[in-house]
């Protein structure tokens, strides 16, 4: 059973940066595609970037230019460097973890995080 943690969420002022981690234990990575999703109070989630298996990646258009997913699977972890945060990147940010052909990335997530807290204020 694949278990992930999210770690590395807090507050932030506006334009600064934060490195969201994703922990995997019980089974390796190899063979999973992750995701990394946001949901603010009120507002519906949204699936912020995906690394694909072979590592292939992908961004939500809010995001892109500013947001980097990686993955080491020899430490079996999933990285997200958010640069130049702005207010609405507060949010709740989970990983998730669906085992994929290269290539794939997350559709619905067998395995969640529970989540790590991301406040961009001044």
């Amino acid at each position: 059973q694949l278990q992930l943690v999210e770690s590395g969420g807090g507050l932030v002022q506006p334009g600064g940066s934060l490195t969201l981690s994703c922990a995997a234990s019980g089974a390796t990575l190899d063979d999973y595609a992750i995701a990394w999703i946001r949901q603010a109070p009120g507002k519906e989630r949204e699936g912020a970037s995906c690394i694909t298996p072979d590592g292939i990646t992908y961004y939500a258009d809010t995001v892109k230019g500013r947001f980097t997913i990686s993955r080491d699977n020899a430490k079996n972890m999933v990285y997200l460097q958010m640069n130049n945060l702005i207010l609405e990147d507060t949010a709740n940010y989970r990983c998730a973890a669906e085992a994929a052909a290269p290539g794939m990335c997350v559709s619905n997530g067998d395995y969640w995080g529970q989540g790590t807290q991301v406040t961009v204020s001044s």
